[in-house]
């Protein structure tokens, strides 16, 4: 595994059924194999897409009873579920504008409920992967380190907020000479850690739940693009090749799909996100840079994150195009990024570069809502996908069994729809994003 895989972008086509060439797909432990959807099927639940939030959602359906199906135009976790960066943290996408907005259907009780959110994705996964013996790595430790001086007051007050919200024996503050002692670099100005936050191999745990809900009776579709989604009582999903007739559907194709694009187009953009993977590092060296095998990502609002996989490669992402175009050379982009970081792997081989689509909302607030009485969307994570999917298939799957309050204070948020298409809204959106870097370098 020492070559650098032939495709120098590491993209993978929206198009294309097979995964893209990542660390992951080369290190899955059991592949999924389930057939095309062909046929007239029934069920009370189809769910389109093979993802985290389709998934996530089938698991909690099934084990309440429902008949599920999951329709997947790919593999099951083709997209963003399958190439991030492994990361289950705290950080909560929006949560500022959530508690806010969130405050008109929960009153005083929003601010808890939004503090809640940002540790129930954790809760979710532990339990889901030991009860039904899921292999993906999982591993507590994390650090969120200050990139620049000014960046400390912030990471203190969520330190001081973590404290006051009883998770004290998970937290400590770490200055800047003992982040040098957990991290081979002299880049960082003092760091949070948080061992309540986990990392992990993406794909195997999206195929995992897969597992786990085609276990419970749930029938999941690959290979099999969704053409168009059916309303009224009994709503139907149209694939090229059959359909699924269900009492309630779920879209839940993320940055990956085309549908119902009356309502839901100019609300959420593609960024591209690109990770590389070096060659598996001696121990003594994957010791040096990282002796306590935590993720790591840094303060700046486009940020670098990194950890190691089980066999000691640093897996390392940074950066992204908020035009949602693919990078042409990856490796050529990350690499300097990765040895400024860590000089002592100046000229380490990559084995491994893939890019994937997060879908990214402008208020950073996930979206979900109905798109007619029985159909349900979510979507939207804007870089915090792993956690958040999984609560968002907790609360869809409530909605479903009808209980709405925490779905119902989703659907309520506000979200701003840019007119003319999704090249002006990325064009937009990659301006806010220089803005923002801009007023970062001047703090």
């Amino acid at each position: 595994m020492s070559e650098p895989h032939p495709n120098p972008s590491g993209y993978c086509p929206s198009y294309c059924h097979s995964y893209c060439p990542s660390y992951y797909s080369a290190s899955i432990r059991e592949a999924s194999d389930y057939p095309r959807l062909e046929g007239e099927h029934r069920v009370d639940v189809a769910i389109v897409g093979g993802g985290f939030t389709g998934v996530a959602s089938a698991v909690e359906l099934a084990e309440r009873g429902y008949r599920v199906a999951v329709v997947e135009a790919h593999r099951v976790g083709f997209g963003a579920s399958g190439r991030n960066g492994g990361q289950v943290t705290g950080s909560l996408s929006g949560e500022a504008a959530m508690r806010r907005q969130m405050r008109r259907t929960l009153g005083e009780e929003a601010a808890d409920f939004v503090w809640q959110l940002r540790w129930r994705g954790h809760r979710i996964i532990r339990e889901r992967v030991a009860r039904y013996a899921i292999r993906c790595d999982l591993k507590p430790g994390h650090l969120q380190a200050a990139w620049q001086p000014s960046h400390l007051a912030v990471l203190r007050a969520d330190f001081e907020a973590c404290q006051a919200h009883g998770l004290g024996d998970y937290v400590s503050w770490l200055e800047r000479a003992q982040v040098g002692e957990l991290l081979g670099t002299t880049r960082y100005h003092g760091a949070l850690r948080n061992d309540y936050n986990l990392h992990l191999h993406p794909l195997n745990l999206c195929l995992g739940e897969a597992r786990a809900a085609a276990g419970l009776g749930a029938k999941v579709f690959e290979g099999s693009r969704v053409v168009a989604i059916e309303h009224g009582s009994t709503p139907g999903v149209v694939g090229e090749h059959g359909r699924v007739r269900a009492d309630n559907v779920i879209l839940a194709g993320n940055a990956y799909h085309r549908l119902e694009q009356r309502r839901l187009g100019g609300r959420l953009f593609p960024a591209s996100l690109g990770i590389v993977a070096t060659a598996p590092l001696d121990e003594a060296t994957a010791r040096a840079i990282n002796p306590e095998d935590l993720a790591v990502y840094d303060t700046r609002f486009v940020l670098d994150y990194y950890r190691l996989s089980a066999d000691r490669r640093l897996l390392f992402g940074g950066g992204a195009n908020y035009s949602g175009k693919a990078s042409a050379d990856l490796a050529a982009e990350l690499r300097p990024r990765l040895e400024g970081t860590f000089p002592q792997l100046q000229g380490v081989p990559f084995d491994f570069q893939w890019q994937g689509l997060a879908g990214i909302v402008i208020n950073r607030v996930p979206m979900v809502g109905r798109l007619s009485p029985n159909v349900y969307y979510a979507q939207g994570y804007s870089g915090h996908g792993i956690a958040t999917s999984h609560i968002m298939g907790e609360i869809l799957a409530k909605a479903v069994d009808g209980t709405m309050r925490e779905f119902d204070a989703f659907a309520d948020i506000r979200h701003w729809r840019v007119p003319f298409g999704d090249r002006l809204g990325s064009a937009l959106l990659a301006a806010g994003m220089w803005y923002y870097q801009l007023q970062e370098r001047l703090r």
